[in-house]
């Protein structure tokens, strides 16, 4: 049925008075996941796995997000217990994985696309794509509906429990959680954003000097300061400091070499446009390359990525805010859903910091840290649980647990806990850790 509103006036030239409307509602899910990167897919994962009715909205066309959508392909930090197994496992029995480290390997996306599909259809996962959580009510703490848009037009659904896996926290601050971003100067200094491609070279073997991790070796840095002089040969200068080449498979490469300074990612002017400042430093870089001939002959872009890689997002407010002194102690905690190997990783803020620090490490001597579950329960709304990096930290300790290694095992730990909170009416603070920890076990 086709219904034809008439707006009443506008107040003023700044606002428009949006008249209401009566939407669909489905209340058929015991947990919906908002986000399908790799938080929330590992969360709608266990959940589903753990007999909780699950819907996951992703925004974009595939699930995935910075693995898929955003051309990562390099992986870090992802030696630990349970889906970071699992699916290094299944992407061997495709022989899809390139490079292969104890804790770090390559892949090739659309591989990883797929079999992520097959993972949640398998489990029962009720996944919508193209689909944009717009907003979120709750009655009183409680949040209870959100609403999406899509190409169904704007859908409401209800729910026991809630996950943000946005990333950027993008659920939690509609549903009316406390956030910080970057680090919270008046300045609003934060990470740069990059933009990945896939790119082609006509021998990855003649440019493997320029390739980071290039079949299993040690070089990076050398690499990099490698890739880097043939990248000024070439008579160009990235706006990332430390430009680099992974080899995804064969002659398939991924590249990174930009950096968008001071762009707030739930700014869609700003993101637009550093999405095109990017998207057009890659392409004329590559050209450069190609304009070298010899071995770097018919280098070609293939894709760039769907989304703009972020680094920092909103971290939401939690029971417990993982700190710089965690860090520092080697925090161990009693609902320990991960353990951080990676060390502090904080890009360049400004195009002047790049020129002499493109990563520095919060000097700070890291020991392996604890993120207990606490980090990942709202503190300003019940029934909402966070994973991935919108989960509750200080900026420092951000930068060494966001990486998507972490991610997945933050998403298991909320899909578990919020299976257990819907199906026993309970809110997620109040599900003892043994019976989550059971539930891990069970599903390794």
């Amino acid at each position: 049925m086709i219904v034809t509103a008439h707006a009443p006036a506008a107040s003023s030239y700044r606002t428009f008075p949006e008249p209401a409307r009566e939407l669909p509602l489905a209340a058929d899910a015991d947990v919906i996941v908002c986000g399908g990167g790799p938080a929330g897919v590992a969360a709608a994962l266990t959940a589903a796995r753990a007999g909780a009715r699950t819907r996951l909205f992703e925004l974009q066309g595939s699930l995935g997000g910075i693995w898929t959508s955003g051309l990562l392909t390099w992986l870090f930090d992802f030696d630990q217990p349970g889906l970071t197994r699992e699916l290094a496992r299944c992407l061997d029995e495709r022989s899809v994985r390139t490079v292969v480290r104890p804790s770090m390997f390559t892949y090739h996306p659309e591989d990883m696309r797929r079999l992520l599909e097959e993972l949640c259809e398998t489990a029962g996962v009720q996944t919508l794509l193209h689909t944009r959580v717009a907003a979120a009510y709750r009655e009183g703490r409680r949040l209870g509906t959100v609403v999406t848009e899509s190409a169904s037009g704007r859908q409401a659904w209800r729910a026991p429990v809630f996950i943000d896996g946005s990333g950027d926290g993008d659920l939690g601050a509609q549903a009316g959680c406390g956030w910080d971003f970057g680090r919270g100067d008046a300045e609003g200094t934060c990470q740069p954003l990059t933009l990945n491609a896939l790119v082609v070279a006509k021998d990855a073997a003649a440019l493997q000097d320029c390739i980071s991790f290039y079949q299993g070796r040690d070089a990076h840095l050398p690499a990099v300061a490698c890739f880097q002089g043939e990248i000024r040969r070439a008579g160009c200068e990235t706006s990332y400091g430390h430009p680099t080449l992974f080899q995804a498979r064969a002659n398939l490469l991924t590249l990174m070499i930009n950096h968008e300074y001071g762009i707030t990612p739930f700014n869609a002017a700003q993101v637009t446009a550093a999405t095109l400042r990017a998207r057009a430093e890659v392409h004329q870089v590559a050209a450069a390359l190609r304009a070298l001939g010899g071995r770097w002959e018919g280098f070609q872009v293939v894709a760039t990525a769907e989304q703009i890689g972020v680094r920092d997002g909103r971290r939401l407010h939690g029971l417990y805010t993982v700190t710089r002194d965690d860090l520092v102690a080697g925090a161990r905690h009693p609902d320990a859903v991960a353990r951080v190997t990676f060390g502090v990783d904080i890009h360049a803020a400004t195009r002047a910091q790049n020129q002499t620090q493109p990563i520095s490490h919060g000097d700070l001597r890291m020991k392996p840290y604890d993120i207990p579950l606490r980090a990942l329960i709202a503190r300003d709304v019940d029934g909402l649980l966070m994973a991935g990096r919108c989960i509750s930290g200080d900026f420092i300790a951000h930068a060494s647990y966001r990486v998507t290694g972490n991610a997945v095992a933050m998403g298991e730990a909320a899909g578990a806990v919020a299976a257990l909170a819907a199906r026993q009416g309970r809110l997620p603070q109040e599900v003892p850790w043994d019976e989550v920890a059971a539930v891990l076990r069970r599903q390794r």
